[in-house]
């Protein structure tokens, strides 16, 4: 479980709540026509911009935001630069069984390619084809959210558009003014707070996964190539520290 997703997003409403509970009372801004324009209207723009199939897949990429994924890129410098020491010595088919162990699907498969002969640069084709296919996919996630965040405003515009013309239609009738002054604000505060509080930050958070994982499939495809070429463990280190921060690059053990 990823704690700062669950925090920010807890943190969000409760500061809303805490601040519409000392201002007055939570049932003024419960309002039903509101949350159905502003919900009911974000879903159906996003149907309309995507398939289904795709819109119903974004609770993946949501469930992934909420998961803490483990992507340790010094760790796997470290794998990788032991990879290099084992093939130097005993020779590249002796990576075989890690092949086989390995808990990446992405580093078994690269594991596998350079064992059985593939030519450099095939491999490099082969694995940048994935991590491409990969990116898009994750891409396609933000997108819907992205798009999600910007119709909930827009829909909460709609929303305020039909309270005032509710609420000038029924000048003549003193009682049907709160009505629709309530539709009115209601719902660009609603449409405000699922864009700023859920989507959009959503979007931001699985962004920052892609490039993450990114990152270490990078430093895979790199390690199993120098690896191939037969490089020396230290050379290959060194290689893959380039891939990170200068003050993670202490924290790797040769």
């Amino acid at each position: 479980m990823d704690i700062a997703t669950v925090i920010g997003i807890v943190a969000g409403f409760g500061l809303i709540l805490v601040s519409i509970i000392l201002g007055g009372t939570l049932d003024t801004f419960i309002n039903v026509p509101a949350v159905v324009i502003v919900v009911g209207g974000t879903i159906s723009a996003t149907l309309i911009n995507y398939p289904l199939s795709d819109v119903i897949g974004i609770l993946g990429p949501i469930r992934n935001a909420f998961v803490n994924q483990d992507t340790n890129p010094q760790g796997l410098i470290k794998t990788l630069t032991e990879f290099a020491t084992i093939a130097r010595r005993e020779g590249i088919l002796a990576l075989e069984t890690h092949a086989n162990e390995a808990e990446d699907e992405f580093l078994g498969k690269s594991i596998q390619l350079a064992i059985d002969g593939t030519a450099p640069e095939l491999i490099r084709d082969i694995l940048t084809t994935e991590v491409a296919f990969m990116e898009d996919r994750h891409s396609r996630g933000q997108s819907i959210l992205n798009a999600m965040g910007a119709s909930a405003p827009a829909f909460g515009m709609i929303g305020t558009l039909i309270g005032l013309v509710q609420m000038l239609a029924g000048m003549e009738d003193p009682s049907s003014i709160g009505l629709g002054m309530a539709v009115a604000l209601l719902t660009t505060l609603y449409g405000a707070i699922l864009a700023n509080v859920v989507f959009l930050p959503t979007a931001g958070k699985l962004k920052v996964r892609t490039a993450a994982e990114l990152l270490v499939k990078e430093i895979t495809i790199e390690g199993i190539l120098s690896i191939q070429s037969g490089d020396n463990p230290r050379v290959v280190e060194q290689k893959l520290k380039a891939f990170i921060a200068p003050e993670l690059r202490e924290t790797v053990e040769a």
